[in-house]
């Protein structure tokens, strides 16, 4: 099969968006808050009618995570939403853009985070207590926020990034995600790094939730996807906890609901690597569809999550339902 060469995106196409976005930031930063929360549905709307090959993805995903347990008018309902807080949450940095200011992260934004801080610090003794973790989250509610309440309580992260196909949007977007405080790996070959950090004792964060071609294939929703053996394989290696957590938001445009699971440690006594690397995946994936079955409309299903793979499958699919978010 012929996969042919990537072809980039011109210089004027790269500088076109740019310039789109700077216009999106001068509209959304004077609007209230509801309002933004308003057109970001409009926007989702024209998104869902204008992009079919997402469309058609994301209810297909939908049917496979809730297939059965809902109509196809609810599954529609969702796959729109969800395209609303996929431009909600681009909007929502946009329009107040989180920063490290004498300790407060957003020490000019009326967000209320005061409950998510105060959950948060689960996440921080989890932290103190073993040296530094692995935090993943799934692309569900405003993950970009995450990394801000962590400094905020005193975390310190590497969070691992997958850098733009457009150089000049990258700078922008990445101004927003220095401002945490935090280091900044590049997804590609970030293993080196990320061992590095552990040992210094500092956390790493990861969305680990999309298709990976030359991952694991373990069930997600009950069907088999393949996902990134990287954060079972750090917390093996450091014998460090993996902690799925996760801001999803309200009614309220102002607040945002927290969840930080128990820590998923690495068995002591196994010695055979890839048995308890797939355990430990099933355990993440099992945690997230506990926190996206309670906010489907928040979830990321545009992505392709359970594109077809030549590979073959690596470890027994069959996982137990762990307990322990909250």
């Amino acid at each position: 099969m012929n996969m042919g060469k990537k072809k980039g995106k011109s210089k004027a196409l790269q500088i076109v968006e740019c310039v789109a976005f700077y216009a999106a930031v001068a509209v959304a930063r004077p609007l209230p808050v509801r309002v933004l929360r308003a057109l970001c549905g409009f926007l989702g709307q024209i998104l869902y009618v204008a992009a079919p090959r997402r469309r058609k993805i994301a209810l297909e995903n939908i049917r496979t995570a809730f297939g059965g347990k809902m109509s196809e008018k609810q599954m529609e309902r969702i796959a729109r939403q969800s395209c609303k807080a996929f431009l909600l949450t681009a909007a929502e940095m946009i329009k107040s853009p989180f920063r490290v200011k004498d300790g407060n992260v957003l020490a000019k934004s009326r967000y209320k985070i005061d409950h998510v801080q105060h959950l948060f610090l689960k996440a921080k003794r989890i932290h103190d207590q073993s040296g530094g973790c692995i935090f993943v989250t799934p692309h569900l509610g405003n993950w970009e926020l995450l990394p801000h309440i962590s400094a905020q309580i005193g975390i310190p992260l590497a969070v691992v990034i997958r850098p733009l196909d457009n150089p000049y949007l990258e700078r922008a977007i990445l101004s927003s995600r220095i401002g945490s405080g935090h280091l900044m790996v590049p997804k590609a070959n970030a293993m080196f790094y990320l061992d590095r950090v552990l040992r210094k004792g500092t956390s790493v964060a990861m969305l680990p939730d999309q298709s990976h071609n030359k991952g694991l294939r373990v069930e997600f929703f009950g069907k088999t996807a393949t996902v990134t053996p990287i954060p079972a394989l750090l917390a093996l290696r450091h014998r460090r906890p993996v902690v799925v957590v996760a801001a999803c938001r309200t009614d309220d445009p102002y607040l945002f609901e927290g969840f930080v699971s128990d820590p998923i440690w690495p068995d002591p006594d196994k010695t055979d690597d890839a048995p308890e690397i797939a355990r430990i995946t099933r355990e993440i994936n099992a945690r997230m569809e506990e926190i996206i079955t309670r906010f489907p409309e928040q979830y990321l299903w545009m992505h392709d999550r359970w594109k077809k793979s030549w590979r073959k499958p690596v470890f027994d699919s069959q996982r137990p339902r762990p307990s322990g978010s909250q």
